[in-house]
């Protein structure tokens, strides 16, 4: 069985450490754990790890976030993955900071990177894990938010978060996204 993990980000050292990037945080960590690396591949960086029988493929599109369908449509293509078995790691707004919720669809909730893949990939119908940002932002700076890196509190447990929505994308790979939800999502 083979599975198509994908954490949105930017590329670049300016995003490195942005909440917009957590989703490349979250699979650096997971490759980290099987001792993996991430090589230069067409429209992302990449790498496969086996856990459970399973092959797992990571992938950080090198599209920037606002193009990040291109990646994932090339990559369900070329692997021939089925769409439930895609799973997006996604920074959230609307989320409480550390909150981790997986959906099985959902809308993209303004979100350019989901809005992208919807286009790319023909609609919302696919697997997404949505980790906590908060929105402690004054309005009408929500871009300034987001490419900003997490404050000195938030860094605090950050890591911890992170591990969790690891744990929840092997989970998603090895015992499917109902369970997942229902033992997981806060």
């Amino acid at each position: 069985m083979k599975y198509l993990i994908v954490g949105l980000g930017n590329i670049g050292k300016e995003y490195e450490n942005t909440r917009h990037n957590i989703g490349f945080m979250v699979l650096d960590h997971l490759a980290k754990i099987f001792e993996e690396s991430f090589d230069s591949d067409r429209h992302a960086f990449t790498t496969m790890i086996k856990h459970k029988g399973r092959s797992i493929y990571l992938i950080k599109p090198t599209t920037y976030m606002n193009l990040s369908g291109k990646a994932v449509q090339h990559w369900l293509s070329t692997l021939k993955i089925p769409r439930e078995h895609l799973l997006v790691i996604v920074d959230d707004l609307a989320l409480p900071f550390g909150s981790l919720r997986m959906r099985s669809k959902g809308s993209n909730a303004g979100h350019n990177g989901l809005k992208n893949i919807e286009a790319c990939i023909g609609g919302n119908n696919y697997p997404r894990l949505r980790f906590g940002i908060g929105d402690d932002f004054p309005k009408g700076r929500q871009v300034d938010y987001v490419l900003s890196e997490f404050n000195e509190d938030e860094k605090i447990s950050l890591d911890q978060h992170i591990e969790k929505a690891a744990e929840m994308i092997l989970s998603f790979a090895s015992i499917g996204i109902s369970h997942t939800m229902t033992k997981f999502n806060d």
